[in-house]
């Protein structure tokens, strides 16, 4: 589903329901939103406050955005051939395209190295996208506060850095690099509007 659907769906999820969002070949992408937060989330608005879970096998957990940034880098690594089109795509899914949509043409390429399939891959991408700008609720540097989110998916794509390194900074909470998210950036004093496809790598 697209960005809009996919958002409506988060706004209107019951308390303790999972809701399945993709699956396939035993593999599922599912939500919930739980009524009671643990203390670690106690700070955050339970109405807005949801969970993301994948399923592989008997084997279920909470992947977090690391799932997403070096699957992304080590397909672009595997295929540099590939590497604007995985932006363009990764991008496309930012923008509100369905993940389905989005990664059509990519899903038909081999990749040597890869954590997931990429269609879970960008539906888990589009989830933590909503997660940013609908149920963070710290003050973010960004606005919107999911660029946070995309301008370490270019840079992991972009693959200028080491793997570990940039996996450091992710941990650390660090902001992405400038260029690939400052013209971009409402609340940057360099933002501009209407900017052209790829325009980070300009």
């Amino acid at each position: 589903m697209d960005y809009k659907h996919a958002f409506d769906l988060v706004k209107e999820l019951e308390y303790d329901k999972e809701y399945t969002v993709y699956s396939e070949k035993g593999m599922i992408v599912f939500i919930n939103r739980p009524s009671k937060l643990s203390k670690r989330f106690s700070a955050y608005d339970p109405s807005k406050n949801f969970e993301i879970w994948f399923q592989s096998g008997s084997e279920k957990f909470r992947p977090n955005h690391l799932r997403i940034l070096i699957d992304v880098n080590l397909r672009s690594r595997s295929r540099p051939d590939l590497k604007e089109e995985l932006l363009k795509a990764f991008d496309s899914i930012y923008y509100g395209v369905d993940p389905l949509v989005a990664l059509t043409d990519l899903n038909k390429e081999n990749f040597q190295f890869y954590l997931n399939d990429i269609m879970i891959i960008g539906i888990l991408h589009q989830l933590l996208l909503i997660e940013q700008a609908y149920a963070y609720h710290g003050n973010s540097h960004f606005d919107p506060p999911s660029l946070f989110l995309q301008g370490w998916v270019r840079e992991f794509i972009d693959a200028q850095k080491e793997l570990d390194i940039m996996c450091m900074g992710v941990a650390n909470r660090n902001t992405p690099s400038a260029k690939y998210v400052s013209l971009e950036n409402k609340k940057g004093r360099k933002y501009v509007n209407n900017l052209s496809e790829l325009w980070y790598l300009q």
